[in-house]
């Protein structure tokens, strides 16, 4: 309760006259550099609301003074950038794919531009450095089911594989055992042959002889693949679908039909040229 002001015998401060339990309150003024620190933020702080977007409102905020909005910032500085990369998407729109390499400013810029394209359409398939996984080809090896020239891989990404676009590569392997083209037995024997092809197994005759009747036709005598008909090579070791023994055997017994989109049917012409250049340059390509 309120007490009479006096002087504490130990610290010689006046106290405020309160008093708690018989404990004494002492007055103890703020420093004075505190006080004009927190009145200067206050006359800011009624400052900036008054100059800037501030205080809700029934039908949105206070506005401000000088009219400022960082929405509004942030459009004209995206309208900013899209002026300067549409002076580069049309180069790359009009100048011819094998050109661009010739040109290292419009090269890096399509490289750049291919890696942003990269991460949102291809990534989630391919990965987020193209090393793919199973069912989804690794993009930096060499080893290129429908060809990794530059013009080949802007085909690929442009019509995609085994869609509704007319102009995508469309071939399918049989499903040599699911179908019954062949025996189990001739499945294994040819499985354990293809294996032989990258010295990872032991060729019987069986198996040389299935293989020379229902797969040469598109995997060629030597195994070696034909890009034409998104053949794979079966000597170098690198496998879509697994290449241990059971996976091969699936794979002839049941067959795959993996399937990518036309993205030409969903992105313009500069950005499929920029992921061909992006892809191309991840090492595998050639």
């Amino acid at each position: 309760m309120p007490t009479k002001i006096e002087k504490d015998q130990l610290s010689g401060t006046d106290t405020t006259g309160h008093e708690w339990d018989g404990i004494k309150e002492l007055n103890t003024p703020l420093p004075s550099w505190w006080l004009y620190t927190f009145y200067a933020c206050i006359a800011f702080a009624i400052v900036y609301s008054v100059l800037y977007p501030a205080w809700p409102w029934f039908n949105g905020h206070t506005s401000g003074l000088i009219g400022y909005s960082t929405r509004a910032e942030l459009t004209q500085e995206l309208d900013a950038q899209a002026k300067a990369r549409a002076v580069f998407i049309d180069r790359i729109r009009a100048t011819p794919l094998g050109d661009i390499r010739k040109d290292p400013e419009l090269f890096n810029f399509a490289v750049a531009g291919g890696r942003s394209a990269f991460q949102t359409t291809c990534m989630q398939c391919h990965g987020s450095g193209g090393a793919g996984s199973v069912g989804f080809p690794n993009l930096v090896d060499d080893d290129w089911i429908w060809g990794g020239t530059l013009d080949q891989i802007y085909t690929t990404i442009r019509y995609g594989v085994r869609n509704a676009n007319d102009k995508s590569h469309q071939s399918q392997m049989p499903r040599f055992g699911a179908d019954q083209i062949l025996t189990p037995a001739q499945v294994s024997a040819v499985a354990d042959y293809v294996l032989s092809l990258s010295d990872k197994g032991k060729a019987t005759p069986e198996g040389k002889k299935v293989f020379e009747e229902n797969c040469v036709a598109c995997h060629g005598p030597d195994g070696k693949g034909n890009q034409e008909l998104g053949a794979p090579n079966l000597t170098d070791g690198i496998w879509l679908y697994g290449g241990d023994r059971q996976s091969i055997y699936n794979s002839i017994f049941y067959a795959h039909a993996g399937s990518m989109p036309a993205w030409g049917d969903r992105l313009d012409d500069a950005t499929i040229k920029m992921l061909a250049i992006y892809v191309h340059n991840l090492g595998g390509g050639r």
